[in-house]
């Protein structure tokens, strides 16, 4: 039976549209005249028997049903550039692992030791995800993730446990020099992590101190984007040690009080059920949890 699916020169020139609710800036995109974005876009309508875009006097705009069309094609045409170019990478006959991690777990820990892993005999894709997803939903073969070890319908393997340190650039605290008084940490600027909003009362009872002013200060979705404002002088960042390694020993950063705590989360690697004896991903996890023993060694 023949597909009844629209041409893909038909489909991107609709993606193009859609995004730029322009049918001008939709052919300067794609290298086309303006007549021939057109003309694409009323074969699809006509094809689907859907008005896509209604007319207005400053150009075009999608109606309900081309709004929900263009979501749904997007994520195709992203999905099959993304097949296409991994044909295209693995020429050369490498497997190829698929791997969502948190990121700056992914550029301050993983990349780092990677190459010690691949050898040149396979290929690990990396992408960001910092929350727990469906796998049925991507195309990923697993994952790393800070948590509790909890993934409904995966296998999960603590990697590495995760302590939280408080540093900050020593010409915030200047011209004293640290460790700080306890007391006196809570009066500095406090950097929050958005997917962490009580990590810093957390960390204050476990030193056993009541701080008032725990939930104020600028918010950064990303632990990586907290290291770089505390180097800046813009407050103190509660991160783990390990992220932190090359600023304290560079003097970049200083931990501003002796205090350490353990966090209530650590960062597991993440196989789907039914895939965690797969050769490629099981070699995967032992080499990770090899990595992370031998930096409890050090």
């Amino acid at each position: 039976m023949k597909r009844r699916i629209p041409s893909t020169a038909a489909l991107t020139a609709f993606d193009a549209s859609a995004r730029h609710e322009s049918f001008t800036r939709a052919a300067e995109e794609l290298a086309l005249t303006q007549s021939a974005v057109c003309r694409q876009v009323a074969g699809l309508e006509a094809m689907l028997g859907v008005k896509l875009f209604r007319r207005t006097r400053r150009g075009v705009k999608l109606t309900d049903a081309g709004r929900g069309y263009a979501s749904r094609v997007a994520e195709r045409l992203d999905a099959l550039e993304r097949d296409t170019l991994e044909l295209m990478a693995g020429a050369g006959g490498l497997p190829v692992i698929e791997l969502a991690v948190v990121p700056t777990f992914g550029t301050r820990w993983l990349l780092p030791r990677l190459p010690q892993f691949l050898s040149g005999a396979v290929q690990i894709n990396l992408h960001t995800r910092t929350r727990p997803f469906l796998f049925d939903d991507t195309h990923f073969d697993a994952a790393i993730y800070a948590g509790d070890g909890h993934w409904p319908g995966c296998i999960t393997r603590k990697v590495l446990s995760e302590r939280l340190i408080a540093v900050c650039s020593p010409a915030l605290i200047a011209p004293h020099a640290a460790p700080l008084p306890l007391a006196a940490l809570a009066r500095l600027p406090l950097l929050q992590q958005t997917t962490r909003p009580h990590a810093w009362r957390r960390w204050f009872e476990a030193s056993g101190l009541a701080c008032d002013g725990d939930l104020r200060g600028p918010r950064y979705e990303q632990f990586s984007m907290s290291v770089q404002a505390a180097v800046l002088g813009l407050g103190v960042a509660l991160v783990p040690d390990f992220m932190v390694a090359d600023e304290l020993a560079q003097g970049r950063l200083c931990q501003a009080v002796h205090d350490a705590h353990d966090s209530d989360r650590a960062y597991y690697f993440v196989v789907p059920e039914g895939r965690e004896q797969e050769t490629l991903l099981a070699r995967f996890g032992a080499w990770l949890a090899e990595a992370a023993a031998e930096q409890q060694r050090c």
